[in-house]
């Protein structure tokens, strides 16, 4: 027994080894800036019992290229599925209740390279992983309403993240998405909640630019 978990542990170790070089190393000639390593989604099955360590390493690996675009189809907006959902996705099927790639990975998916799919999914993933993590119900709410154009969905997962801790306005502001006015105040809620919580500048000035867009928007319509 001794020797089997001794081989056990050089085997895993040896995976691990592995794993780590060639996210290091590993870098694709369509990309001088950048090294988006993205591992065979088959790695999960040959994790030799360390499943959550390697999910913690692939995390570790995206959040350097939060904004990576591997397929721009316009300014700061992402083919679906882009090469960050693909990390993300991995690394929340090793680690399923890995709160972070939820509650940061699938808002760096909406708001920094609007891939509307992969943050659908993401989002998805965590409220059903989490259901009683009113900020990660609350940023969805936000994107089902901005990006999905989805307000039933939206109204649904405000009052699922006041039933669990949220302030008490959203289900106020559940009622309002109805109106022209709640996707505006949905927005600078969630703006207030990442200052509030110290999210990188990044994700709160893109966000920023998405309000004044929608601010722009609401004040053609008006004007028509």
């Amino acid at each position: 027994m001794k020797i089997f978990r001794e081989v056990q542990i050089y085997v895993a170790a040896t995976a691990i080894f592995l794993v780590l070089t060639s996210v290091i190393i590993r870098v694709p000639e369509s990309s001088k800036k950048r090294s988006p390593y993205y591992p065979s989604p088959m790695i999960q099955y040959f994790t030799f019992g360390y499943k959550e360590q390697l999910a913690d390493m692939f995390w570790i690996r995206a959040i350097q290229d939060f904004d990576y675009c591997d397929v721009p189809l316009a300014h700061n907006t992402c083919q679906n599925e882009s090469w960050l959902f693909g990390m993300l996705d991995l690394i929340t099927d090793m680690s399923p209740k890995f709160r972070v790639p939820y509650s940061s990975g699938a808002l760096a998916l909406t708001v920094l390279i609007t891939d509307i799919d992969g943050a659908t999914k993401i989002f998805d993933k965590g409220v059903k992983q989490l259901p009683k993590d009113w900020p990660i119900a609350f940023r969805a709410a936000y994107h089902y309403l901005y990006e999905v154009k989805d307000k039933k969905r939206a109204a649904e997962l405000l009052t699922q993240a006041g039933q669990n801790g949220a302030p008490p306005w959203v289900f106020t502001l559940a009622g309002r998405l109805y109106s022209d006015s709640g996707e505006l105040e949905l927005a600078r809620a969630v703006l207030k909640e990442m200052r509030e919580t110290n999210q990188e500048e990044g994700f709160i000035k893109r966000l920023e630019e998405k309000i004044a867009k929608i601010e722009k928007d609401q004040s053609f319509k008006k004007s028509q």
